[in-house]
């Protein structure tokens, strides 16, 4: 059995990786809620949460260089 190789190398888009990882600690925190909507007050504090967190464990990535 032959495999071709892959030609193509494997990209990360670490903006559409944050905007998942956000999106995920909204659903959490949305199916933990009493009510049936979150208020913008707790979306706020969800993401800003989620945001500082991912902040500390990445370094930005520089495209540039």
């Amino acid at each position: 059995m032959h495999v071709a190789p892959l030609r193509t190398p494997i990209v990360q888009d670490h903006v559409a990786l944050v905007e998942i990882e956000l999106c995920g600690e909204l659903m959490i925190a949305a199916s933990a809620a009493d009510g049936d909507r979150l208020s913008p007050d707790r979306i706020d504090e969800v993401l800003r949460t989620a945001a500082e967190r991912a902040a500390r464990l990445r370094q930005p990535v520089r495209d540039w260089e």
